[in-house]
């Protein structure tokens, strides 16, 4: 009896053992196909407005401004903002970024503390190729990137071109030429001199580093697009360039 249970449990104790190896050797293959994620790197400089009170509280804490009773909103909190981009020097792998522009326009909600947003959408300039609009998203959105929240939606518009100009004076941005959107700051009246007034030492959103955020409030700013325009004056506005790398994600 000794003999036959002997017989009986070294080939079952072989097929178990064989079993998690041959387990254990498809997980090496499957993370030896799996491609690593490209190395990048992004410094880019952003015209960017919001419904907010000057200055922005998104940038101090998770709930935007609630004065939106002149603007129709009932006291409800939400911060709608629009983003003209311009990537002083980026690459994704291969791919090189320097020079593009796009447009992100959209909504944080009421409070984004739980990681949840509500809605925001692109527009690149024509110019852009496919493999650089994948390098932008996979560059800005997701955890521990520069915008790491969930959103309820975020699409892609028409393509449309995007003009770009700053000057010590002020800043403005336009999304087909106004017809899309249009972002125009002014330089902070309430500066002691000429020179800007730049805010320093302060975190945009998953950004690794900026070089501050040049207050300029809003003498317009605008997304004329889709089913939810919106249109603000005397807002929230500023100018920041931010740096950041694939080594800062964690």
């Amino acid at each position: 009896m000794k003999s036959l249970k002997k017989h009986v449990l070294l080939p079952v104790s072989l097929l178990i053992v064989l079993a998690v190896l041959a387990v254990a050797h498809s997980r090496v293959l499957a993370q030896q196909a799996k491609p690593a994620a490209p190395e990048w790197s992004v410094n880019a400089t952003i015209i960017e407005a919001c419904s907010c009170s000057m200055f922005c509280p998104c940038y101090f804490s998770t709930k935007p401004s609630p004065e939106h009773e002149g603007h129709g909103g009932g006291g409800k909190h939400y911060c709608q903002f629009n983003m003209g981009y311009r990537v002083n020097r980026g690459s994704y792998g291969t791919v090189k970024l320097d020079g593009i522009k796009f447009w992100i326009a959209g909504d944080l909600g009421d409070d984004f503390g739980d990681n949840q947003t509500e809605w925001a959408e692109v527009t690149f300039e024509p110019s852009v190729t496919k493999e650089q609009r994948d390098a932008v998203a996979a560059i800005l959105l997701g955890p521990g990137h520069i915008y790491p929240w969930k959103w309820s939606s975020f699409t892609v518009g028409k393509d449309a071109p995007v003009e770009w100009k700053a000057t010590k004076e002020g800043a403005e941005a336009r999304l087909d030429g106004g017809k899309g959107g249009e972002i125009i700051l002014a330089h902070n009246p309430t500066a002691m001199s000429g020179d800007q007034t730049v805010i320093s030492n302060l975190k945009y959103f998953g950004a690794a580093r900026n070089d501050g955020f040049i207050l300029m409030p809003t003498q317009s700013h605008a997304y004329r697009v889709g089913p939810k325009p919106f249109e603000f004056k005397g807002t929230n506005g500023f100018m920041i360039t931010i740096d950041m790398t694939s080594k800062d994600v964690h």
